[in-house]
């Protein structure tokens, strides 16, 4: 059976989000995705499965007081849109916050969510009141991860399935859209060679045969571009950045490669914000790789020292956790593509935390008692351990002058004066020696500690770094690590995707990251956090009612 009434492009979370909602309501749907079953959810899986809400019971056990007006004075003063395009996605940010701080997380729980009790402060700003980042705690991390963000969706998916509205092509790879009399009415492509390898990893390429499916509707959720280096470098944004790094590693698999949304461009549908993009600071080479170049981004308590390249500290808010954007402009200026943290085995075993669900079993179990033994006792956790060991871009030791010059090792081409950082360090501990300060990270840190979920498991107790006591001393090589796109195909609120002139490409939908999470980027320019996956399932969510 070659029909069907919506054929939705990407099993990840947007797609069945999608799928869930066009169930509901009797459509027949089939999912089509060049990957195999094992990777059913996509990127989703691998996240630590953080979701931005507003004003919910979890913040509230926790003393925060938060506000749909609040959530969007930071938002609007993050996103900073300025374009004449930006009218959707505008209205897409306006739509999400009333989601966000209404009905949804009695939708997801509805569903089978629950959240750990400490809420994450994210993206913190550290510049002015209505610029960018989160003035409250809204990083509500799902028990499960990533994966307990998606069994939901999973489940219901196959429930769907048993009742026989949904059908999975897997292994199918679309190459081109059917359009007629200017309608889309189906996808075509090749059905790929079966290939078991293990999820995220890269996969064969062998066409075994083609295929073509009719549908009423054809919604996009194949997500963004950050396993694809060539198409990042090419939509970087030079003028705002400056060049696009050297050296990237990647936070996503090879498949994330933006392919889809380009044949739906060159099918006539409209593009926008590509230049937006999200990438992360703080990647580490991982150990133990999965995908090609795979990257783990390092969740930064407040307390390690940033320094760029050249050994320079680095200033507000170009601090650990406050201002993504902000630091990666700060970082390129150097000519470079590193920086480096430098801190105490004290704070790794308080502060660190690894991205995620493969690096986090203790969340994924979903148990209070895992989450206990990984996070309070003795060291830091096991992952975090695990890379300190084997990872190539630690280096550990009893004094500075050793530890600079395994550092000088690692990056020749960037040598540092360790006379040079041992006063930046010595100048910041002399800030420790009073409840005063200037330095705006110890500012920081105390205010980290006035919440109480940081102060239980994110903060270390404020020391010297040069303190014997709470050494070793380690230093870590931060790589830039590809991630989210922020802008993509544009939509307008159903998830319709639009033609350049405006009006509507009939037939065709998209959600999640392929739409920029919404409207063709409704985070602007820049990301509060939480609010990837939240766009993946709120955009899924408005296509599969309208598709």
């Amino acid at each position: 059976m070659n029909e069907t009434d919506i054929i939705i492009v990407g099993a990840g979370l947007a797609g069945l989000a999608a799928a869930l909602e066009a169930t509901r309501r009797g459509r027949r749907v089939l999912i089509v995705d060049q990957e195999g079953e094992q990777s059913l959810g996509g990127q989703a899986f691998w996240s630590l499965g953080g979701l931005f809400m507003v004003n919910t019971p979890e913040q509230r056990r926790m003393g925060i007081r938060d506000s749909h007006a609040l959530a969007q004075l930071d938002w609007m003063g993050s996103a900073g849109f300025d374009r004449p395009e930006d009218a959707y996605p505008r209205q897409w940010a306006n739509a999400y916050l009333d989601y966000a701080a209404g009905a949804m997380r009695a939708d997801l729980a509805a569903i089978g969510m629950r959240w750990f009790p400490v809420v994450g402060w994210a993206e913190r700003g550290g510049s002015l009141a209505d610029g960018h980042g989160n003035s409250v705690p809204r990083f509500h991390i799902t028990w499960g991860a990533g994966e307990g963000v998606i069994a939901p969706y999973v489940r219901l998916a196959h429930e769907a399935e048993a009742a026989g509205l949904l059908r999975f092509a897997f292994r199918h790879r679309v190459t081109g859209l059917e359009i007629t009399n200017g309608r889309v009415t189906g996808v075509q492509g090749d059905m790929l060679a079966t290939d078991q390898a293990r999820r995220g990893a890269s996969t064969n390429r062998d066409v075994a045969g083609e295929f073509a499916f009719s549908a009423d509707s054809v919604i996009i959720t194949t997500g963004g571009i950050g396993g694809n280096f060539a198409r990042v470098r090419a939509q970087w944004p030079t003028d705002r950045l400056g060049p696009a790094p050297k050296h990237m590693i990647a936070g996503v698999p090879d498949y994330v490669d933006g392919a889809m949304a380009a044949i739906a461009e060159q099918a006539g549908a409209a593009t926008i914000n590509e230049d937006r993009m999200w990438h992360y600071t703080e990647g580490l080479s991982n150990w133990d790789p999965i995908w090609p170049h795979h990257g783990i981004r390092v969740l930064p308590g407040p307390s390690s020292l940033w320094f760029d390249a050249l050994g320079q500290r680095m200033e507000a808010p170009c601090l650990p956790g406050f201002d993504t954007l902000a630091t990666l402009k700060r970082i390129l200026s150097t000519g470079h593509a590193h920086g480096w943290f430098i801190l105490t085995q004290k704070i790794i075993e308080k502060e660190f935390a690894l991205s995620g669900s493969e690096q986090n079993p203790d969340l994924v179990s979903g148990r209070w008692s895992q989450v206990l033994k990984e996070r309070l006792g003795k060291g830091a956790t096991r992952a975090v351990e695990a890379f300190k060991q084997h990872g190539e871009d630690f280096i550990v030791a009893d004094d500075l002058n050793t530890l600079v010059t395994g550092m000088n090792a690692l990056t020749p081409e960037t040598p540092l004066d360790p006379l040079h950082l041992r006063a930046q360090i010595e100048a910041r501990d002399a800030q420790l020696a009073n409840p005063f300060a200037k330095d705006a990270q110890i500012i920081a840190m105390r205010q980290a500690r006035a919440y109480r979920g940081d102060r239980l498991i994110r903060t270390a107790k404020p020391h010297r770094i040069l303190d014997p006591l709470a050494g070793p001393l380690i230093a870590v090589r931060l790589n830039i690590l590809t991630r989210k796109s922020l802008g993509g195909l544009h939509t307008d609120l159903t998830s319709q995707v639009l033609r350049p002139d405006g009006t509507a490409f009939d037939g065709l939908f998209a959600a999640g990251e392929a739409a920029g999470f919404g409207g063709g980027g409704y985070h602007g320019y820049n990301a509060l956090e939480g609010t990837f996956l939240g766009g993946c399932i709120f955009s899924g969510r408005a296509a599969g009612r309208a598709a």
